[in-house]
C-alpha cells in the first residue's frame, strides 16, 4: 500500500532565504504562500512543506526536522562538490568530518551512503543512496571511498 514519502515538513525562520536555497539544491516550487510553501522533490509524488515561524531554534529530537532526499549512487559521489559550488558546506556527522564523506551506513539489512548537511535554520538535511539491499553485511560505518576498496 505505502509506496514512498509523500511530503515532510520543516520549520523555517525568513521563507525568502529558504526559497532561495532550496530552489539553489535543485527543487521546482509547487505553492507559494504567505507564511508556507512546498517545494516538489518529485513532482505529484513527493513534497516538502516549509513552514515560516519565528521559533525555529526551539531545542527538538534530529530527527523531527530531517528530511532525507534519495540521489542515484553517481550523484552521490559527486554531492559535496555540487553542495559547495552552490555554497552549501557539508557538515560534520558521526564523527565523519566533511572531507571524509560521503559515508556507508551498516543499517542492516540494507546499506547506504550518505552526505548531511544544512539548511539556513539548521534543519538536517541528506542526500541518500541504497547501495545493498536485503543482504546482511557486517561493517562499521566507512568513508564511501573505503567502502570502494572493500566490497
Amino acid at each position: 500500500m505505502i509506496k514512498g514519502l509523500y511530503e515532510a515538513h520543516l520549520p523555517v525562520s525568513d521563507l525568502t532565504k529558504s526559497i532561495d536555497f532550496y530552489t539553489n539544491l535543485g527543487l521546482e516550487l509547487a505553492h507559494k504562500g504567505e507564511s508556507v510553501t512546498f517545494f516538489w522533490i518529485e513532482k505529484g509524488k513527493s513534497w516538502l512543506g516549509l513552514w515560516e515561524t519565528e521559533r525555529v531554534e526551539t531545542p527538538y529530537h534530529p530527527s523531527l526536522r530531517h528530511v532525507a532526499f534519495q540521489v542515484e549512487l553517481h550523484d552521490i559521489q559527486i554531492a559535496k562538490k555540487w553542495l559547495e559550488e552552490r555554497g552549501v558546506q557539508v557538515r560534520e556527522t558521526f564523527g565523519f568530518k566533511p572531507e571524509d564523506q560521503p559515508l556507508v551506513l551498516p543499517n542492516h539489512p540494507q546499506s547506504h551512503a550518505a552526505i548531511y548537511f544544512h539548511d539556513p535554520d539548521g534543519n538536517s538535511l541528506e542526500f541518500i543512496t541504497p547501495l545493498i539491499l536485503d543482504e546482511e553485511i557486517d561493517f562499521s560505518m566507512m568513508e564511501l571511498e573505503e567502502w570502494y576498496k572493500r566490497f
